[in-house]
């Protein structure tokens, strides 16, 4: 896996980041918005919990870095919460445009090369090609969007800067690993279950006494919060922040797809012609080289394809 391109692990996580959301929005027939959104966090936050047994970390990370972990999982919650809501009331599509919008502030940061300049007009064209401003149809759906855009943002800084830090490991004494950003993850997706339970628990009940849709909250779980955030995690270990980003502008593309193969809500014409920019957007941009990863407390940095050589 260290000799695959970043690219791949991105476009593994764009493939899952809709296909999920999509399965759940079939799921909205028979169990609450809020109620969908809580067996995702959970369902995902079991896995983790099997996988990487996050409460080694809790009990030796220092107070900084479990203040950035209960962000991190706070902002999960609130994403995900104002994600579902708005998915509930407006095409995959248009969420998926609006969501996007907020990181393009972020690449503008790292796009100071002309080739990268012109990268960012087409995506920024192509995006507001796939966003159909109709306030007046669902004015609580675009709210609800544009919350999840700002959720958006903060994930991808917080993210970018747990993927490049290492914490200290679960057993500092005997000299074993650092925890790495998957470690983190496992932690915040666990933080994040916990906050969004008292919006999410009454919603779920009817899931808990139906096998099928129980099932069905898992696997939304699995391919919403686990796929997605671990190769986001992958990639961002190795891609700087905006270059990841701008990457992001497939994001739109992927949820036309999907909300057209999954959903039945079928692009217009306005539609391809946004997915097309936003794909030439990303085909000439030009990725800034890869930094190293950082200890915490230490200065020293690690490869960033121990991470990958890890999972």
């Amino acid at each position: 896996m260290d000799r695959l391109p970043p690219a791949s692990f991105f476009v593994v996580s764009a493939v899952f980041h809709y296909l999920g959301p999509s399965i759940a929005v079939l799921l909205f027939a028979h169990v609450a918005v809020l109620g969908v959104m809580w067996l995702r966090l959970v369902s995902a936050a079991a896995v983790f919990a099997v996988w990487r047994r996050p409460w080694r970390l809790i009990r030796r990370v220092d107070r900084r870095g479990r203040a950035r972990l209960v962000a991190f999982g706070a902002v999960l919650a609130g994403m995900n919460s104002l994600f579902y809501l708005a998915v509930a009331r407006l095409p995959l599509a248009t969420v998926g445009a609006i969501e996007f919008l907020g990181t393009v502030a972020l690449a503008a940061v790292g796009a100071r090369t002309r080739r990268n300049g012109v990268a960012l007009a087409l995506t920024v064209a192509g995006v507001a090609a796939l966003t159909a401003f109709r306030l007046g149809a669902q004015p609580l759906g675009f709210l609800f969007a544009f919350g999840n855009c700002a959720g958006f943002m903060l994930y991808v800084i917080l993210g970018h800067r747990v993927a490049n830090t290492w914490l200290p490991g679960p057993d500092r004494r005997t000299g074993s690993r650092a925890a790495s950003g998957i470690d983190q993850l496992a932690v915040a997706m666990l933080v994040a279950a916990i906050l969004a339970a008292p919006v999410g628990v009454s919603g779920a009940m009817p899931a808990l006494t139906h096998p099928v849709w129980l099932a069905w909250g898992a696997a939304v779980g699995i391919c919403s919060s686990v796929i997605p955030y671990v190769t986001d995690q992958l990639a961002m270990a190795r891609l700087p922040r905006s270059t990841f980003a701008l990457m992001l502008a497939l994001l739109p593309a992927c949820a036309t797809v999907v909300g057209a193969i999954v959903l039945g809500q079928i692009p217009t014409l306005r539609d391809l012609a946004g997915i097309a920019l936003v794909i030439a957007g990303v085909a000439i941009h030009q990725a800034a080289p890869a930094r190293g990863r950082r200890a915490e407390g230490t200065g020293v940095a690690q490869p960033n394809r121990d991470l990958v050589r890890e999972v």
